[in-house]
């Protein structure tokens, strides 16, 4: 994906918005759009594929076909060889009509279609809009096209791929290359969907930017750009205290390896102090691997509201390697009603610990001073939320979303697909999820970074997904043989960049 992705997720019935306000305010009309559309995706064949003998363009009935169509008029034009083959002719009247009427080449049957072996074809049956399942002969072509290794390059999105949800409504197409307009899909974001696009290019095909002060999405691209203006940035005044102190608790002496990685990551993340809460039994080997982080003992919910009376940090990490042996669930509630304020992360086993009775973590977080943010990954969602979970009409952004509704927290819906949602009904998609997090201990880094950056009083929602995109970033950077011992000591060089960056850009 290329780099420079405007930060706003729209839908595609707010595309479809889009359209009609910036039609309904000119200079364009739907066929200058669709036109426009179309010389995107023939410059991008064409800038890559140049030297092709035969394109193959594969053009639907509505408005992805009447892109195609374009595609193919443009692609003749510069000296292409070029197959047209439709499923089915345009509606009389449309725009996609007045496309296939401006294009010159004779329009083939899809029954007929068989693609060469690694031939390039140009998806452009159907675009994010679609609800159901291909047709027989658009479903057959696809996976003609997968068994074949044919290069498809996708207008939109890869047909049967949903636009909201990034889901395959049964067969769908599966692109080298995505050329999409103006704003991103959640669909180009959530797996499979992701997966399915390839390459993606976000093309400017002429709408005005001020079509989104109508629409005010709430989806949003994890980026920097999205964060950047509440990013902690520290001064010469500050002392340690005041750059934010985390608590992070120990699990008991054989698990004690989470706590740490937790308390490490929220260092690096810039926290000024970052203490661990051990029980009394793993406080010698806390101590072991322990330098530069505090360490206290506190071995029950009791101890908990005694050290918060001495020093109340602003940030808390519960739960990774903690262990379900002991009552997490009281020290959790603790915690939510000890302290004056702040932030606790709630990650792992304090998750867990709450899957019998979720309605109590969400009762006290909505009367805490506290901000609340949950870390699942799916097992860990299932628990908390296990009938959203389990309704597989809802895309994982819509399960994220009622989530954070419920239980007024911000959630950080793992994956490599990550969605962070706030209760406020804002939520984004992560950017630059790597393969080379799927390893032991990442989640426990992850909710250190969180807490880090929540200590320095970056709201939990920013918090939450610069953290997010820092721990990717810092993975993607690192690749193969990534352990989460390496992801803190890769924080100072991401930190680095982000602190370069002029926010106000």
């Amino acid at each position: 994906m290329k780099a420079r992705i405007p930060i706003e997720l729209l839908s595609p019935a707010e595309m479809g918005e889009a359209d009609r306000i910036a039609i309904s305010h000119g200079p364009f009309d739907g066929y200058a759009l669709m036109r426009n559309a179309g010389a995107a995706v023939a410059a991008e064949v064409l800038r890559r594929f140049s030297g092709e003998k035969h394109i193959n363009v594969l053009c639907g009935p509505g408005n992805n076909g009447g892109d195609g169509y374009v595609v193919a008029r443009l692609l003749r034009e510069a000296g292409c060889a070029v197959r047209v083959i439709a499923e089915g002719p345009p509606r009389e009247g449309t725009d996609a009509a007045l496309a296939a009427r401006d294009c010159p080449l004779e329009a083939g049957p899809l029954s007929a279609f068989e693609p060469d072996a690694g031939s390039l074809v140009i998806d452009a049956l159907y675009g994010a809009g679609l609800t159901r399942p291909l047709d027989r002969e658009a479903a057959r072509v696809a996976a003609a096209c997968r068994n074949a290794c044919a290069r498809v390059v996708a207008v939109d999105l890869p047909s049967g791929i949903s636009g909201d949800s990034g889901r395959a409504v049964g067969e769908a197409f599966e692109a080298m290359l995505t050329v999409t307009f103006f704003r991103l899909k959640p669909g180009h974001l959530l797996e499979p969907g992701r997966a399915s696009c390839g390459e993606i290019v976000v093309a400017d095909i002429g709408l005005p930017e001020t079509v989104l002060e109508q629409i005010a999405p709430r989806t949003l691209v994890n980026l920097p750009a999205l964060w950047l203006a509440t990013y902690p940035r520290p001064t010469r005044q500050q002392y340690k205290y005041s750059r934010g102190h985390v608590a992070v608790f120990s699990g008991g002496p054989g698990s004690t390896g989470a706590a740490r990685l937790s308390a490490l990551a929220a260092a690096r993340s810039g926290a000024g102090a970052v203490t661990v809460y051990s029980p009394g039994n793993a406080l010698a080997v806390n101590a072991a691997h322990l330098t530069s982080i505090m360490l206290r003992r506190v071995d029950d919910p009791d101890a908990v509201r005694d050290a918060l009376a001495v020093r109340s940090p602003d940030a808390f990490v519960l739960g990774p390697g903690f262990g379900l042996d002991r009552p997490v669930r009281e020290w959790a509630l603790a915690v939510l009603k000890a302290s004056a304020g702040g932030v606790v992360v709630l990650d792992a086993d304090g998750i867990t610990s709450f899957r019998d009775r979720p309605e109590a973590l969400f009762e006290a977080a909505k009367s805490s001073p506290l901000d609340l943010i949950l870390t699942p990954h799916e097992g860990e969602f299932a628990r908390l939320f296990p009938d959203l979970a389990a309704d597989d009409g809802l895309s994982k952004l819509e399960k994220a979303r009622g989530a954070a509704a419920r239980s007024g927290a911000v959630v950080i819906f793992k994956g490599p697909d990550t969605v962070i949602a706030s209760a406020d009904g804002r939520a984004a998609i992560n950017f630059n999820g790597t393969p080379w997090l799927a390893t032991a201990g990442s989640g426990d880094v992850l909710a250190g970074i969180v807490a880090g950056l929540a200590a320095q009083k970056m709201p939990p929602f920013d918090a939450a997904c610069a953290a997010v995109w820092m721990h990717a970033e810092a993975a993607r950077r690192f690749g193969p043989g990534l352990i989460a011992e390496d992801l803190p000591g890769l924080m100072p060089q991401v930190l680095r960049e982000i602190l370069a960056i002029d926010p106000a850009l």
